[in-house]
Order: C-alpha cells, then structure tokens, then sequence
C-alpha cells in the first residue's frame, strides 16, 4: 500500500526536478481529489523535499554512496522523499521506508528494488543525525545545511550580517502563517482573527476552498496586502497597475483601474478572478507594459508589483530558490514607464517580493523620483538600512518578504 498523500508527493516530485514544472502547477494537478487531510499532507512533503533537496541530496550520496545524478528519475525522486521525511518530518520510519520501496515498485522499475530498499535502511539509520551535524559557520556550509544556492546565501550573508541570514534561511524552509484578506465587496462569514496591523487581514487555520470559489476572501500574505494598502488609492483616482495578475492587488485598489497583463492565459485569469471577486472598479488589460498605448497616461497612481528573485516568498514556492534570477533591468524599464505614466504630482507604488538590494533599493535610487517616506505610517516594517521604505522579513514578521517604496513625481 501506497497512501495517497506520498503518491501525490512523488508525482510532484518527478513533475518539478524531472519536467522542469512549476510546484505550484505540478502539485494541485497530483493533489487532485484528495481529501483536506491527505492534501496537506502531500503539499507538505511535496514541498518539504523540494526546499531541502540540496541537503537530502548530500545525504543520499554520503550514505547511499552513490551520485543522486545518476538514479534513475523514479529511484531518485522516492528516495529524496523518503529522506526528506527521515530527516525532517514527524511519521513512521517504517512507513516512509517502506513507502519509498513501494513507489519504485510501483514505476516498473523491479530491479531497483532492493538497492532502494537497501539506501532507504541506512537512511533510516544515519540520515537525522547526519544533517543535524552539518555545520553551518561559514556562508557555503549554510547553503549545504539549509539548503539553498550558494549565491543566496552570500547574498543574504553580505547584506544582512551572519545571524539575520541564518534566521532567514531557516525561517523559508517552515510553513508561514496562513492569511487571506477579507472581501469587502461580499457579504459573507469568514472564520478567522484579524490582524492588528494590517486592516482586512485575517489569519486563518486552512484556506477554505468553498468560500474562496465564492469571492469572499483572496489569499494574500501580510507582506503582499501592505504592498496594496500603501498604494494608497482613493475613490475618484485613476490607477495604472503595470504587472496585475493574477490580481491580489489590483483587487485590492480603489478608484478606476486599469491592471495590464502580458500574457493572454493570465490576463484571463486576471479577468476571473476580478469577477469572482466582484472587483468591477478593474478594467484588464492584455499588452506589454512596455508597450502601452500612447493614450493610457496622466493616471494619479501606478502599481509597479514588478517581476523579480522572489527572494522573499521562498517558503510558498519551494522550487524558486533553484530557478530564481536577478531583474534589475526589466524592474528599471518597468519604473520608468510608471514615471512617464503617472500626472506631475503623481505618485508610484514600486513593491517586489525579493530581498536584495540590487533588485530593491538600487532600482528607486536609480529612478529620479521623489521618495515618500513610508517608515513613519509603517514604523514596524521600516526597513532596517533604509526607514523611508518598507521591508517585511520571513523571520522577523512571519510573512512574506516584501520591500515597499512610494514615490512621487515632480509637479514640473
């Protein structure tokens, strides 16, 4: 026997290192029909094996004694699961050896039975305190430990400091809270303690999925709903958002907008999302936001939610940390056409959910335009170099990590 949850894991597994998908994507269509329970289950295995493969990897080797590269895809997919819950989950030993054994069975792949079998039992016997040795003292053995690229860890290393590095890596490697923000276009009951500082947050045990279809909320971190709160859009205003889906923020605006989507699939569910929501205030927009018509200009705000590392969102998107990339450039290309778009006096929302000064700090002071403090309305997620900015951290704020910047352009 198989349970459900590890079939739905494993397949994830093979979808994400062996197809080149997207966890998000890969795992909802492995998940499908299976009960809350065994769902949580799986996404936590699934993603758990994910963020830490770097770590499992090391072990397999230093145990399995043979290179992970060279398995087969199904061997080495069972096996990292199977490690992973060794080593950093709470179930039976027998059931995740046991599992992983079976999983290969289940593949066809008979002849690699026992040689699973046999990784999987000295796993079992060493793999916990293998990596609980790992030290972790300098930058390239936290990458090995927390399992994370080397050039994140140097990154966060040289701007942070030691200790605020390891604090972050380790706090993208656990589930974050669970928060939605309430729809106040519906009316509706939903379960959940409101946050005392981010006004229309609610924390919630699980996303209930009926409501969800319904409208009444949208799943949104803290870190993300302050983005949109700081736009600070009015009714009246008119409100350019340069990079829109799948809609979180621009649902979240008031006044006329006007949300810009590159790429027809997401612009159309840019476009249902609106209507569940009942955001009838949003017009969608399916161009290149480098490319605007000459005729979209003169809006009081613009949202620039820009594309980036994603640096701070590492613990919901478990295979960003080994896909992710620097965008500096399309971020200063997407701020200017902000700059050029908003009236004089005007003001631009530059957010991105990274944390890296290239990608943060660097593209505003390159921009030219006036900084509006934010520190002052948001004392407790001033950014800790920088208090004119906002900068939420995973393991300081147990939300996502976001930089915020509000800036303004000149009357002349």
């Amino acid at each position: 026997m198989i349970s459900p949850a590890r079939r739905a894991a494993f397949a994830t597994l093979l979808r994400v290192f062996e197809e080149d998908a997207y966890a998000d994507r890969a795992f909802p269509a492995a998940a499908a029909g299976l009960e809350e329970r065994e769902r949580a289950l799986a996404q936590r295995l699934a993603y758990g094996t994910i963020q830490r493969v770097r770590t499992l990897d090391h072990g397999i080797e230093a145990l399995g004694r043979r290179p992970v590269a060279k398995l087969d895809p199904p061997v080495r997919a069972a096996l990292r699961l199977g490690a992973y819950q060794l080593a950093f989950a709470e179930v039976a030993v027998h059931a995740a050896v046991n599992e992983s054994v079976e999983l290969v069975r289940a593949a066809g792949l008979e002849r690699a039975v026992s040689f699973t079998n046999a990784v999987m039992r000295r796993l079992a016997l060493g793999l916990r305190e293998l990596v609980e040795a790992l030290p972790e003292g300098t930058v390239t053995e936290a990458a090995l430990r927390d399992s994370y690229p080397d050039w994140v860890a140097e990154l966060w290393w040289r701007e942070l400091g030691p200790d605020e590095a390891l604090a972050l890596m380790r706090a993208q490697n656990e589930p974050l809270e669970t928060v939605v923000r309430r729809n106040e276009r519906k009316p509706g009951e939903i379960a959940g303690e409101p946050d005392a500082e981010i006004p229309g947050a609610l924390h919630v045990e699980r996303i209930d999925r009926q409501a969800l279809r319904e409208g009444l909320f949208w799943p949104q971190s803290r870190g993300s709903q302050l983005a949109g709160l700081a736009v600070g859009s009015r009714k009246g205003e008119r409100v350019l958002d340069l990079c829109a889906a799948p809609g979180g923020k621009a649902t979240q605006l008031a006044g006329e907008v006007t949300a810009v989507e590159l790429h027809p699939g997401r612009a159309r569910e840019l476009e249902e999302n609106c209507a569940r929501l009942g955001a009838t205030n949003v017009h969608v927009l399916n161009v290149d936001a480098l490319e605007l018509p000459a005729d979209l200009r003169d809006f009081d705000r613009v949202l620039v939610d820009a594309p980036c590392s994603g640096l701070g969102v590492l613990a919901s998107r478990p295979d960003l940390r080994w896909r992710a990339k620097p965008l500096p450039e399309l971020q200063r290309d997407l701020l200017a056409v902000a700059a050029e778009r908003v009236r004089p006096g005007g003001t631009v929302l530059y957010s991105v959910c990274t944390i890296s000064a290239a990608e943060n700090e660097a593209i505003v002071d390159a921009s030219g335009l006036e900084v509006e403090p934010l520190g002052e309305e948001w004392p407790q997620f001033a950014h800790p170099r920088r208090p004119e900015f906002l900068l939420t951290l995973p393991h300081k704020h147990r939300t996502s990590g976001f930089f915020v910047a509000r800036l303004r352009r000149s009357q002349a």
